[in-house]
């Protein structure tokens, strides 16, 4: 985890799933942060289910809550397949690169 401009940047590699989603979740929590925005690193994401799109979506609800906002950067043909699929990047912004993700 690293922080660039007041933007923390969390780098995910492997599969996001029911085995790491307490570590996710943990690494996506701004509670006491004003204005919180977080950019997720997913370019080394090999694969996510329903637990990793749960912890998204909360993460998004709660950094917006909070006046901040969450990014995607990089995901992967597969797994940009799956937040496609189920609609994720309706409600998160994805971009294609980290570069992207950290400019308005």
């Amino acid at each position: 985890m690293t922080a660039t401009d007041g933007i923390r940047v969390v780098t995910l590699a492997g599969e996001i799933d029911h085995d790491t989603g307490d570590t996710l979740r943990h690494a996506l929590d701004a509670t006491g942060e004003s204005c919180p925005r977080i950019v997720i690193d997913m370019g080394q994401v090999t694969f996510m289910d329903s637990s990793g799109i749960n912890i998204l979506i909360a993460a998004h609800r709660a950094l917006s809550e909070a006046g901040g906002w969450l990014r995607l950067a990089a995901p992967a043909r597969n797994v940009m397949r799956t937040i496609h699929i189920v609609g994720i990047d309706a409600l998160i912004d994805c971009r294609e690169t980290l570069s992207q993700a950290l400019s308005d």
